[in-house]
């Protein structure tokens, strides 16, 4: 299977489950050429297919763009993160649900799951107004991007106030990996801190722990139980 085909799984992944909605996007770097990359044009991710797919480069302008297409408005996000990590290889950009209200207060995400030990590497808050006041919350060209980039740092994934996330991956499926589990641990943070009430605590995975479980999730054995399950919804669909 190609990478173009993994990346239209990726996006119809995280949009069944919930991660992306109809204006959130992913990308992958060009395996033969590190200063591109690939992502769809401007379309609801549930709706993506191969031919969707749009080359890029670092400069986040599309690359002899097929008649008709509209790249995404917000594609400097990846540009700029690839521009600024060279090991990154997959980019995801969400408006995941459970991660929005960590993004606009002072209770930042941390490790309650192991399964989310990344988040123990530092989950920054991008505040765009740093950049610039007066926006539409969008990063709409290159010196947003660079921002938030610089924001994101050398960390798996940063949050984008009143906005989203960025989530980064040195593969396409722990990009997803990890954009599934950021949403699954705040959804679960929150719950417990509804359950520990005005007196109780949580504990929290330490440096150690967050160390020993990131030093082995690849996400593997979960990317190739959602490609494998997509693969048969796709070619469910194309025989109508």
């Amino acid at each position: 299977m190609s990478l173009l085909q993994d990346l239209v799984i990726a996006y119809r992944v995280l949009a069944d489950h919930g991660i992306i909605d109809a204006y959130g996007h992913i990308s992958v770097r060009s395996p033969t050429n590190p200063d591109r990359f690939f992502m769809a044009r401007s379309i609801a991710p549930e709706l993506v297919t191969e031919a969707d797919m749009m080359e890029l480069g670092m400069d986040s302008e599309p690359i002899d763009p097929p008649k008709g297409f509209s790249p995404v408005l917000e594609r400097f996000i990846h540009g700029e993160v690839y521009k600024a990590r060279p090991e990154v290889m997959a980019v995801v950009h969400n408006h995941s649900p459970s991660v929005i209200p960590f993004c606009c207060t002072n209770t930042g995400l941390k490790p309650i799951f192991h399964m989310s030990a990344f988040i123990g590497q530092g989950v920054p808050n991008w505040e765009i107004r740093d950049a610039r006041e007066g926006t539409d919350m969008l990063v709409r060209d290159s010196q947003l991007g660079d921002s938030l980039a610089k924001k994101l740092g050398g960390h798996p994934a940063a949050l984008m106030r009143g906005h989203g996330a960025v989530v980064v991956g040195e593969t396409l499926g722990v990009a997803v990996g990890r954009s599934v589990y950021l949403e699954q641990n705040a959804r679960m943070q929150f719950q417990a801190e509804m359950l520990k009430g005005p007196n109780g605590s949580i504990t929290f995975m330490d440096d150690k722990e967050v160390a020993a479980n990131v030093a082995w999730q690849e996400y593997g054995r979960f990317w190739n139980l959602v490609r494998t399950k997509m693969i048969k919804q796709l070619e469910a669909e194309k025989q109508g």
